[in-house]
């Protein structure tokens, strides 16, 4: 229903809350509500563009995300922090995770963040649309394949698999993707940068955790 598609969405905006040890330090809830601030602003003008065309049920699921991320930038994202960060350290913080992946998915991910950057240099809505039309489907393509990737990275039952999961579905089914792009926002610049960097970082700390005493699987 939609009010468990639009719970997880918001988890999307929360995956940074993964608590993996990284050279530069833990990050401080300031960031986080930065990140859910961003994600909130971008739900919103994603809630209104379906409206603007007339997807009122998809409008409808865009605004109940903006609205948890509301709450979320309160006393709740405690405990988005608490559930996200326990499944983390539960099921992967001791070296369990793929981390070939990993850095396959981060690889695609600066692919992505690429694409995106050159989007918010379009000055008109015409010059976004002709990219989009040019581009959604190469976009479309490496999406999938870095999705697919984290599945195979949080490969547990939990917080981060959902999440992963539920933003695949968007993307393939929902048409979140296409919308956020149509946007053109820095929004969803500046939420594909962070996520980019927690994912590098992220890399950098398993593979230093695999090379400390561990090998790779082949």
């Amino acid at each position: 229903m939609a009010g468990n598609a639009s719970s997880s969405l918001t988890l999307v905006f929360l995956i940074i809350l993964i608590a993996a040890p990284t050279p530069s330090g833990s990050f401080f809830p300031s960031q986080y509500r930065t990140l859910v601030s961003l994600g909130h602003s971008l739900m919103t003008r994603v809630a209104n563009l379906r409206a603007s065309r007339g997807d009122h049920s998809g409008a409808a699921l865009a605004r109940a995300v903006a609205a948890r991320l509301e709450r979320g930038l309160g006393l709740g994202l405690w405990g988005m922090m608490w559930s996200t960060g326990w499944d983390y350290f539960r099921n992967y913080a001791w070296g369990e995770m793929n981390w070939r992946e990993l850095n396959a998915a981060v690889s695609e991910m600066k692919e992505l963040l690429r694409w995106v950057t050159e989007l918010t240099r379009m000055k008109s809505d015409a010059e976004r649309a002709a990219w989009v039309g040019r581009n959604y489907q190469s976009v479309l393509r490496v999406s999938n394949s870095m999705l697919g990737k984290l599945l195979q990275v949080f490969r547990q039952s939990g917080t981060l698999r959902e999440v992963v999961e539920t933003v695949k579905k968007e993307v393939v089914e929902g048409g979140l993707l296409r919308d956020c792009l149509e946007l053109g926002s820095n929004d969803l610049k500046g939420l594909m940068q962070v996520l980019n960097d927690l994912l590098s970082q992220l890399s950098s700390a398993s593979a230093s955790a695999s090379g400390s005493g561990h090998t790779a699987d082949l």
